[in-house]
């Protein structure tokens, strides 16, 4: 890590917050949405790193004749940095390039095109993107030194091609890694800049928010790097979007992000939906690991998870232990004492009560009533008949299925579907029980969304569709049950999904807002 004490303060942005950072990895990323500051912030870097005894190169987003200018004239003083360049390139576009003294002792670029056996002046006849290159590559390969040195640039994308784009970042991790004095700073718009294969690169990256201050992680703990050493070569550049909003929304699977996706044009007006995207992270358990990884950058992501994530996993360990929950339990204490009083003994009263041990203790209320449920032969109500259906066959499968999230899940599917009928269905004690479980469900929803996450109460998403009757989790057939009804979903107006699909409509709202 280099280590250069930054305090920038942008009062028009960010009031009377400022943003303080003094350990830099050697590529350091600047990432955010529009309008958040991150040319101001990498201006008052640029100014602190020169106090620091840094040579610094800043090439801006505006690029000027003058870059061009410049660049040429590295190009004619150094001739290791001329033949450098003119190989890359070269080999980038399949295209031999070469540079000569024109009249008057202007240095051009030449293109050789031996496909076609032509040759033209790069200025004249080539494209945005290979001059865009040459001037990057000169300011990469013409600042190189033992000094220290600093290279800032604003949007280095610019009329790059992706590959172009990776293929330039690939060359500053190279640069870095040769020169060990040398400190980068990427300010962008593109995932192909999100270059983060180890732990520790997250440690560069600056995120930028809308009217409040940027946000870094400064360390990691030993568990953090072990989980993101994991994670890192699952993130591609799908799920790099969150990097540049505040708003995105991470969902489990691409069923959710389909359906979600389609319904954001019907969220409410007043809310708004710009510069949100849905993304979904492909399993359960990332979910946690995104969470974690908005959490450390300071970035508000938003989550919309099924109710077996309630129960077990990564994204329920970082709930539990977010501030933001914390919080909303404490300032509840007061007014949950006589709830409370019914569910816990005095003597664990007298200790803290967190969101683990209110799920905990739900989970128990929960096993009651499947145990009572798996030992009923027939009912006069077909509806309950399908849950005891569902929870004998759990039974039948699992050894011990009261410890496992479907189980869980499904019961308190069944309590929240059929609380009338199963308090005729079962004995006293057990049927009392029913609204505490409602009641201790809804206080442990309320905490959660503190923390940005959004439970689907009714299971997943399937038991919302319109176009087929999913009964319980887990789900059969989910792809051919999605594209029957994101079909059906494609043909509807804004305001006839907004009555087929408010339930979602709901949670999208809340998490949009």
């Amino acid at each position: 890590m280099i280590e250069v004490n930054v305090k920038a303060k942008i009062p028009f942005l960010w009031g009377k917050a400022s943003f303080e950072k003094s350990s830099w990895a050697n590529v350091n990323l600047i990432v955010g949405p529009n309008g958040s500051g991150k040319t101001l912030l990498a201006e008052q870097i640029e100014r602190q790193f020169a106090d620091a005894g840094y040579d610094i190169n800043f090439l801006r987003a505006e690029r000027q004749a003058d870059d061009n200018a410049a660049a040429m004239r590295t190009i004619r003083e150094n001739q290791a940095v001329r033949q450098k360049i003119e190989d890359v390139l070269s080999n980038m576009f399949a295209k031999a390039i070469r540079f000569e003294e024109a009249p008057g002792g202007r240095l051009v670029a030449i293109v050789v095109n031996k496909a076609r056996g032509v040759e033209y002046n790069l200025k004249q006849g080539e494209c945005h993107g290979l001059k865009e290159i040459l001037t990057l590559l000169v300011a990469l390969y013409g600042n190189s030194s033992n000094k220290k040195n600093c290279l800032i640039l604003d949007e280095p994308e610019l009329h790059l091609h992706p590959q172009f784009q990776q293929f330039f970042m690939n060359e500053i991790k190279k640069a870095s890694a040769a020169e060990p004095k040398r400190v980068f700073f990427i300010i962008t718009h593109s995932p192909y800049f999100i270059d983060l294969n180890f732990s520790e690169d997250l440690l560069g990256v600056v995120a930028c928010h809308v009217n409040r201050a940027p946000t870094s992680i400064d360390s990691l703990s030993d568990y953090d790097e072990q989980l993101f050493r994991r994670f890192l070569p699952r993130f591609n550049t799908y799920h790099k979007q969150f990097f540049f909003s505040d708003r995105q929304i991470f969902v489990e699977g691409y069923t959710d992000q389909q359906i979600f996706t389609r319904l954001l044009s019907c969220v409410d007006s007043k809310i708004g939906s710009a510069g949100t995207g849905v993304i979904d992270v492909g399993g359960k358990d990332e979910l946690g690991v995104f969470f974690k990884v908005c959490s450390l950058l300071g970035t508000d992501g938003r989550i919309i998870t099924d109710l077996d994530s309630l129960f077990c996993g990564k994204l329920r360990e970082e709930v539990c232990a977010d501030q933001r929950t914390i919080d909303f339990l404490e300032a509840q204490r007061e007014k949950q004492d006589g709830f409370y009083a019914s569910l816990f003994t005095k003597k664990e009263l007298a200790k803290k009560i967190t969101l683990e041990k209110l799920i905990i203790r739900l989970e128990r209320y929960l096993g009651g009533v499947g145990e009572f449920l798996a030992d009923v032969n027939h009912s006069v109500n077909p509806e309950i008949d399908i849950l005891v259906e569902k929870v004998k066959s759990l039974y039948a499968k699992y050894e011990n299925p009261e410890n496992l999230d479907t189980y869980k899940t499904v019961v308190l599917m069944g309590v929240t579907l059929e609380r009338k009928s199963l308090e005729e269905l079962l004995p006293l004690p057990l049927a009392a029980s029913l609204g505490q479980i409602i009641n201790l469900a809804n206080l442990i929803f309320a905490a959660i969304e503190c923390s940005r996450v959004y439970i689907l109460r009714r299971g997943c998403i399937e038991h919302y569709y319109t176009q087929t009757n999913v009964h319980y989790m887990p789900v059969s057939s989910k792809d051919r049950i999605f594209h029957y009804e994101i079909e059906y979903m494609l043909d509807q107006s804004s305001e006839r999904l907004k009555k087929k699909y408010d339930e979602l409509l709901a949670i999208l709202n809340k998490a949009c807002s």
